[in-house]
């Protein structure tokens, strides 16, 4: 142990390097889960690259912690074994650093939505590297200055900053989760968010304890060594306790690896709680199928609707029914349920409204940026005047050839016969005969033996 101790290849650290390669493949595997087996489509945006970049980021900070803490025995002969390049900026702007602002424009993100109701007004493209400065510029600080040791370890001094560093993002963590702690989220946000805070707050107190045990107690061989496990050990935790899909994307969050079976709700209605798609019940007789009526009120009708949307798909422009579709389900929420109309106001703006959306509706510049800019996500007029332009859209483009479609005629043949099961119904309903029981004796509750004393009184 003498030796491995200082120039690493211990079996604790070999076990440690197997423990942080295990915790980074679960961690590649739950992100991807849902992609490869269920083939969900891809986000776009930042619900796509701030989770791809806090895998990223875990895969850096696993790296420098094996890296700078002499976990492998080897000779350091080139740049890329460097302490500045694992120790400083592996473990700082590109680790930690990159972990903690992830998380902070996540919530950030939230703050603005749920308690402003609006966008946020600085894009997450923009806010990250904001937030990443005061990481790059530290790191930028010592590689110019060069204070590690052969050891890759910072002097007292120098230890004070970094530590103060951590802490103030995990501070500022907790002052935006705070801000938010009143809002009734659906899913789990706030869970995630107060998960992140408790367990950077505790990497960051074993990091600095297993820190001053390396600087204090070098001596003592087997206290090396069972710091750099811990440390490894903690750190390995640490990426997969903190990272989540679940702040950017809710739906994902019901996926889970011990599982194979489909989540339980495939869409933004589902998940909270709208399952009506239309004002027609099973029963009922559809709005119209004449070709002059409105096609907003054909709309209306759930079958009408289902059977015109595989249209528009078999056309390549399905895109302006699906958002009809969601935009009846917006509808249908009370307006004084401003946290759900919020939730499918941004699924909605995610989805068909922000430009290179998945579904990206054909509507003006100025309806774009008028939903963009609004001051209340969960204003009930949000989407009205896109609505509109869409059903002029659809007017124009799609309805006159739907009434040739063969869609059209097997709408048209699932409602006649609807009608015509609906009326026999209705014929069998008024032509009851007269029900007579074959029980017998005093159990007969149709009183047929008095019948009889009528029939043996008649004349014969």
């Amino acid at each position: 142990m003498g030796e491995c101790s200082l120039n690493g290849g211990c079996p604790s650290d070999y076990v440690a390097i197997f423990v942080s390669a295990l915790s980074l493949f679960l961690l590649i595997a739950r992100s991807a889960f849902p992609f490869l087996i269920y083939k969900l489509s891809i986000p776009k945006g930042s619900a796509f690259w701030i989770p791809a970049i806090q895998i990223v980021a875990s895969f850096n900070l696993l790296a420098s912690t094996v890296m700078s803490v002499n976990m492998i025995k080897f000779e350091k002969r080139y740049w890329w074994q460097s302490c500045y390049l694992w120790a400083v900026w592996a473990e700082g702007p590109f680790g930690f650093g990159l972990l903690l602002s992830c998380r902070i424009v996540q919530v950030y993100h939230l703050y603005f939505v749920f308690v402003k109701k609006r966008l946020p007004q600085i894009r997450s493209r923009f806010f990250l590297p904001l937030i990443l400065l005061p990481w790059v510029a530290a790191a930028a600080r010592i590689q110019i200055k060069k204070p590690l040791n052969d050891r890759c370890q910072l002097t007292i001094l120098w230890t004070i900053p970094v530590t103060f560093l951590h802490t103030l993002y995990v501070v500022i963590l907790v002052g935006f989760t705070r801000s938010i702690r009143h809002v009734d989220f659906r899913f789990r946000e706030l869970k995630d968010l107060w998960r992140g805070v408790l367990v950077s707050s505790i990497s960051v107190g074993f990091w600095v304890a297993a820190y001053i045990l390396n600087e204090i107690h070098d001596d003592v061989k087997w206290l090396q060594v069972a710091s750099r496990f811990l440390l490894a050990l903690m750190t390995s935790v640490f990426v997969l306790a903190f990272f989540s899909l679940s702040s950017s994307q809710p739906l994902l969050s019901q996926i889970s690896l011990r599982t194979r079976d489909r989540p339980e709700f495939e869409t933004m209605g589902q998940a909270l709680g709208i399952f009506d798609k239309g004002i027609v019940s099973k029963r009922e007789q559809p709005l119209s199928e004449h070709c002059n009526e409105p096609l907003d009120k054909l709309l209306l009708c759930k079958r009408f609707r289902q059977s015109f949307m595989a249209f528009a798909e078999s056309c390549w422009a399905g895109e302006s029914v699906h958002f009809y579709d969601e935009v009846q389900e917006l509808g249908n929420l009370p307006a004084e349920d401003s946290v759900r109309r919020i939730y499918m106001a941004r699924h909605i703006i995610q989805n068909y409204i922000v430009p290179g959306a998945p579904m990206e509706v054909n509507i003006s510049h100025r309806c774009r940026e008028q939903i963009l800019n609004t001051l209340d996500l969960a204003h009930p007029d949000l989407f009205k005047t896109a609505l509109i332009e869409l059903l002029h859209l659809m007017k124009t483009n799609l309805v006159r050839d739907y009434w040739s479609s063969t869609f059209y005629m097997k709408y048209r043949e699932a409602s006649d016969m609807e009608r015509n099961d609906h009326d026999l119904e209705l014929v069998t309903t008024l032509n009851v005969a007269p029900r007579l029981s074959y029980v017998q004796a005093s159990d007969d509750p149709f009183h047929q033996d008095h019948l009889l004393k009528e029939h043996d009184i008649l004349p014969s």
